[in-house]
């Protein structure tokens, strides 16, 4: 209790952190320094090096410190409901909601025109192509665009390699590495508007290595929930849309190749 009374202003998170990235990262006692009969902890000697070479920079001195806004992470297997309950949360503390699957897709979607994933249907992709050929030259047999044209046009669009990480995260579920995650990830906690605001970020981190990377780089949430749901509970909330969807396509799939089957009597005859 003594100990406790002799604290600095910032308990045991680092006061240099807080001054300069609005983070609360916890402090080491390893690396501690006194000023003015406070204790104070921080979480390196180089930060604890700085505080000591300007020690009222990072103090409190006609009112208390500010600390920074809520951050929550909110994990939990695909189907828990983890963006429905992250959508409520946030409304209800004025955070900002942040769905990590999404922001990946906005990320890309100015080139890809469409959003990717083993989710998303593109099975007929194919018989599409083949209906717009055949419909364009029942139109104007001079303006015609092979199939192979058009798969030129889509192998303009090149990808950064940023970008074909992402991409390759959400299709097969490959590690994001951490270059790429340096360009999203530290902005929720070190820019405007959500250094000020506080976030909720749903689905992140999904991995160990995730994890570490956020370990690694000083990004302390101040709160992480496991949303756990019983095995049943997500088979009958996925599978009535999933088996839906199914439906939809195998009626597609008939609608083509009527289609299919109608150009090509046209164009024959």
């Amino acid at each position: 209790k003594e100990a406790k009374r002799h604290m600095g202003d910032t308990k045991h998170f680092c006061p240099v952190r807080l001054k300069e990235d609005f983070i609360l990262h916890p402090g080491l006692q390893e690396h501690a320094a006194k000023y003015k009969e406070k204790i104070y902890y921080f979480s390196t000697s180089e930060y604890r090096d700085k505080f000591l070479q300007n020690p009222e920079e990072y103090v409190a001195h006609n009112e208390p410190i500010q600390a920074p806004p809520l951050r929550v992470c909110l994990l939990g297997a695909h189907g828990a409901g983890k963006t429905t309950c992250a959508r409520q949360i946030a409304d209800k503390l004025g955070i900002f909601h942040i769905q990590f699957e999404d922001y990946l897709q906005e990320l890309i979607l100015p080139k890809t025109k469409k959003k990717v994933g083993p989710h998303l249907d593109e099975e007929h992709e194919e018989d599409d192509d083949k209906i717009a050929i055949l419909s364009q030259e029942l139109e104007d047999s001079s303006q015609i665009m092979t199939k192979t044209e058009r798969e030129k046009n889509k192998q303009e669009v090149v990808l950064t390699e940023e970008e074909e990480a992402i991409k390759a995260n959400l299709i097969h579920n490959k590690a994001l590495p951490p270059e790429v995650l340096d360009n999203i990830v530290p902005d929720w906690w070190k820019k405007e508007p959500f250094r000020s605001t506080g976030f909720i970020l749903d689905g992140f981190p999904r991995t160990e290595d995730e994890a570490k990377y956020l370990s690694e780089r000083g990004l302390c949430p101040d709160v992480s929930v496991y949303i756990q749901v019983e095995e049943t509970d997500i088979v009958d909330r996925l599978f009535p849309p999933r088996l839906k969807k199914w439906q939809d396509r195998q009626y597609k799939k008939m609608e083509n190749k009527k289609k299919l089957k109608d150009l090509k009597t046209k164009i024959r005859v």
